[in-house]
Formats: structure tokens, C-alpha cells, sequence
């Protein structure tokens, strides 16, 4: 489980198509201190690490299935490309965005990016089967970002960027067009499937 609050910038340093993808990604993290078999959120995919290592700076390895590419915008990776990262949560830890799981819904498309003081107004479009679990003031997580919800008209939505979310992410650099892993907020979804049996 993760919280959404990502607490580092990594960058892909290599893609090996083999019978899965395989990446390598440079990362600011104590390597040694991160145990093969952990999971670690890329963009908020919960990826499991396969390899480690420090030469010639820090970074690690992780399998990426074919399940996990369909669904995920990793396809469009490529060396060089800055990833939002966080290790998995510890009991005890401070719970500062919401509880993601790292198993993304779908992808979203960034519909309009509009200057708002020193902030962003991003509005994105939702594949129209997520759409309804999508509410204003709701949560979302967008790579790997807890994100609270402006407003919602059908299968859009509106998120605030405020600076420091924009310096500590990838979301500095956003553009019209750009698509993005969506992860739908745990509890809308439960609250949806029950409403189902209402």
C-alpha cells in the first residue's frame, strides 16, 4: 500500500523487452536498504524489485508483465524518461494523501492546462467506465500523486497544481495530450459495487 505522497524523482535508465519489460531506474534512494522482492510505486504502479545496485550511481530493477503494460502508460517509457516514486507504506507511517494500492484503473488523457496564479488547473479525461467513480472533493492518484478533485463534468475532471506538487513531481512538465495512470480511490469503488446489490 502506498499514500500517494511521492517522496522521489527517479529516471529509466534502460528498457529490456525480453518475454516481459524489464527497466532499470536511477534513484535517489539507499539501494541497500531496499530488499529484492520490495515494492515500489513507479508512477503509481506497485512494481516489484528484481535487482539493485550502486555503479554508477544508485538505482534498481523491475519486471513489468504484459497484464500490467496494457493497462498502465508504461508502454510509452523510454531512457531518460522522469518517474514519480515511493516505497511501499510501514505501519506507523504518516498517512498524508490516501491510501493507494499501486493497481491502476486506466489511463487519463490531460484535456486543458490553464495558469492559475502559481498553479495549474489541469482538467483530464477519464475512460468512461471510471468516470462515475471520479467525485468533486473526491481522491484520485494520477502517476502515482494523491490529488483531491476540483470538479467533474461527465468524464472530465479538475485537479489544482499547486508549485510545491510541481516541484517535487513530474507534473512540472505537463502538456495537452499527455496520458497518465489513473488510479480510482479505494472507497468509491467498494461504495459503487455495494450500491450495485442496493
Amino acid at each position: 500500500m502506498f499514500t500517494g505522497i511521492v517522496s522521489d524523482i527517479g529516471r529509466v535508465l534502460e528498457l529490456e523487452r525480453t518475454g516481459d519489460l524489464r527497466a532499470r531506474i536511477a534513484t535517489a534512494y539507499d539501494v541497500q536498504a531496499i530488499d529484492i522482492g520490495a515494492s515500489i510505486a513507479c508512477d503509481g504502479v506497485c512494481l516489484t524489485v528484481v535487482a539493485t545496485g550502486t555503479e554508477p550511481s544508485a538505482w534498481f530493477d523491475v519486471n513489468i508483465s504484459g497484464e500490467t503494460l496494457s493497462k498502465t502508460v508504461i508502454g510509452d517509457w523510454e531512457p531518460g524518461r522522469r518517474v514519480n516514486l515511493e516505497r511501499a507504506l510501514k505501519v506507523g507511517d504518516e498517512l498524508g494523501g490516501h491510501i493507494v494500492s499501486g493497481h491502476v484503473d486506466g489511463v487519463a488523457e490531460v484535456v486543458r492546462v490553464v495558469p492559475e496564479g502559481d498553479s495549474l488547473r489541469v482538467t483530464f479525461r477519464a475512460p468512461e467506465a471510471l468516470a462515475r467513480f471520479i467525485a468533486p472533493k473526491g481522491s484520485v492518484a494520477l502517476n502515482g500523486t494523491s490529488l483531491t478533485v476540483n470538479e467533474v463534468d461527465g468524464a472530465e475532471f479538475g485537479i489544482n497544481f499547486i508549485p510545491h506538487t510541481q516541484e517535487v513531481t513530474t507534473w512540472s512538465r505537463i502538456a495537452p495530450g499527455l496520458r497518465v495512470n489513473l488510479e480510482i480511490d479505494t472507497l468509491a469503488r467498494y461504495v459503487a459495487r455495494l450500491n450495485e446489490f442496493a
